[in-house]
């Protein structure tokens, strides 16, 4: 095996296998990789359901208020971030591939790309599928970004991360978010995923200081469902984006919605990025949400 997929020896606390939350045993970051002052959020949801166009918008609104942004997209595949850089960017680990791993060889320039509005852009991309650990990826990341001093010119960061949390490895951002913001859609199977994220970020709590900020509902035009898991959950929805198909063409022509005409429905969702932005700067109280027993979730959802 490789050496260089492994994790390295100073991303692991020393002494037995360290725990990471109530039944899991994963890799834990050295305290001393951590983001500096910048307040981080950690985007989730299911896969699919607009989390990089949720990201990539909030940044440019974070942007448009004078923040210095950086956008870490957090999937293998490495698009979320191109409606910001108009084109898929190089990935972390395609930087240290170049480089033989040797990361004191590399540039920020060879990884870090400035995107519309200033907001800067980074792919952390991930590991061949079937190999290696996403959680290795992240860490790797923030601990380039720490040693080219780039997060301590940095307001906001915000992590969109792949699908909803079923690994370690993908739940590495919640180690330095300081909320978690879970966008879902008006239907079963996204309120579900939510609620296993909801788990997830319990069990990382327990150990860090990331705490639930809230739900973006996306693509939904009504929020019923959401409305009832929210409220036995203890959860409370952010913003709303209706399912508007500018929201889907702006994605296909590569562009952020504050890029396209400002049509008033175009308007409305401009305003309500800003306007989530604006709240997530001054900072929001913690949620202590509950997640329900997937049965439940079931005989909770639906019509009556």
């Amino acid at each position: 095996m490789n050496e260089t997929a492994s994790v390295p020896v100073s991303a692991i606390r020393r002494g037995s296998r360290p725990t990471d939350g109530e039944g899991s045993v994963q890799v834990q970051l050295d305290p001393a990789v951590k983001i500096g002052t910048a307040k981080v959020f950690a985007v989730y949801g299911k896969g699919g359901i607009g989390k990089s166009t949720t990201s990539s918008n909030l940044s440019v609104a974070f942007s448009k208020m004078g923040k210095r942004v950086l956008q870490i997209g957090c999937d293998p595949k490495h698009d979320s971030t191109f409606t910001l850089t108009k084109k898929l960017m190089p990935t972390v680990i395609d930087a240290l591939e170049a480089v033989n791993f040797h990361a004191e060889e590399l540039r920020i320039e060879d990884f870090v790309y400035r995107g519309y509005n200033g907001v800067m852009c980074v792919e952390a991309g991930g590991p061949p599928a079937g190999t290696g650990c996403g959680g290795y990826v992240v860490g790797q990341t923030v601990k380039l970004l720490k040693e080219h001093h780039l997060l301590e010119d940095t307001d906001v960061v915000i992590f969109d991360v792949l699908g909803d949390v079923v690994c370690g490895g993908f739940a590495a951002p919640l180690q330095h978010a300081d909320r978690a913001l879970i966008v879902t859609a008006n239907d079963f199977d996204s309120i579900f995923a939510m609620n296993r994220i909801v788990q997830a970020i319990g069990a990382k709590a327990k150990n860090y200081n990331v705490r639930l900020g809230g739900v973006i509902a996306n693509r939904s035009d009504a929020t019923d469902q959401i409305d009832k898991f929210n409220a036995v959950v203890g959860l409370k929805t952010m913003a709303h984006f209706p399912n508007l198909d500018e929201i889907r063409r702006s994605r296909l022509n590569k562009s952020t919605l504050f890029e396209l005409e400002p049509t008033p429905a175009v308007k409305a969702v401009q305003d309500e990025y800003m306007r989530l932005a604006a709240t997530l700067w001054l900072g929001t109280d913690p949620l202590p949400a509950v997640p329900m027993k997937d049965r439940d979730i079931f005989d909770l959802l639906g019509f009556d």
